[in-house]
């Protein structure tokens, strides 16, 4: 992959753009992480002879880019778990979906259980396996057959934006595990992360438009 991307860095904090198709945290596979990559940074950058600690705040899907925040020490992880536990830390996304929506902006609402493979999740009725998975949107641009949408998460779910607009039968663009047009990425990106320092207690917000063929039609470069 290409050099790290960082947006902002202090003693606390860091700040990375997750290019699309890289994990978030190491798994089975072996493939590369973005915690692997960024201690291997830090270790560089600051010439440090023994393991670096680098706390994992959150996730992306290996299949999704856009901007992630990890904790330099375990007192800065502990402060920005308890911000994503109280819903404090914000995320929007940008998505391409197949379809013009009637409803251009909205709310979803439902329960998601994970079926039996593991890996994918099924919009379900209430009970006490399903988790409650909320999120608003606004529909920002529609060319052909296709959706801009822009997305605030409300809940984290696995693959929550992914099934809350599959099962009202709008998938996302080059989702194939949930029913969308193949593409040559999948056509969602987290362009917007905000969250209070865990020190200073300032909110830092960081944005990153998109890249890559699928956005083209609706993000021109400057």
């Amino acid at each position: 992959m290409n050099k790290l991307e960082v947006l902002y860095e202090d003693n606390h904090v860091i700040v990375v753009v997750k290019p699309c198709n890289i994990l978030s945290q190491a798994d089975v596979t072996g493939d590369m992480d973005m915690l692997t990559l960024i201690k291997a940074y830090l270790k560089e950058k600051y010439h440090k002879p023994g393991n670096v600690y680098l706390g994992l705040v959150h996730r992306l899907d290996r299949p999704v880019g856009g901007i992630m925040v990890f904790a330099k020490t375990s007192k800065a992880a502990a402060r920005l778990s308890k911000q994503v536990q109280k819903h404090e830390l914000e995320k929007q996304y940008y998505a391409i979906i197949c379809g013009r929506m009637k409803e251009k902006k909205g709310e979803f609402c439902d329960y998601l259980k994970k079926v039996s493979n593991g890996n994918t999740v099924v919009v379900s009725a209430y009970d006490p396996e399903g988790k409650e998975a909320k999120l608003s949107y606004q529909v920002v641009k529609e060319k052909d057959s296709y959706s801009l949408v822009r997305i605030q998460l409300l809940t984290g779910r696995h693959h929550q934006i992914r099934v809350q607009f599959a099962s009202r039968g709008y998938p996302l663009l080059g989702d194939r595990r949930y029913g969308g047009i193949p593409a040559e990425q999948l056509s969602l990106y987290s362009y917007h992360l905000a969250f209070f320092h865990p020190v200073s207690k300032e909110k830092l917000i960081f944005e990153k438009k998109p890249c890559g063929k699928v956005w083209l039609p609706f993000f021109f470069r400057e």
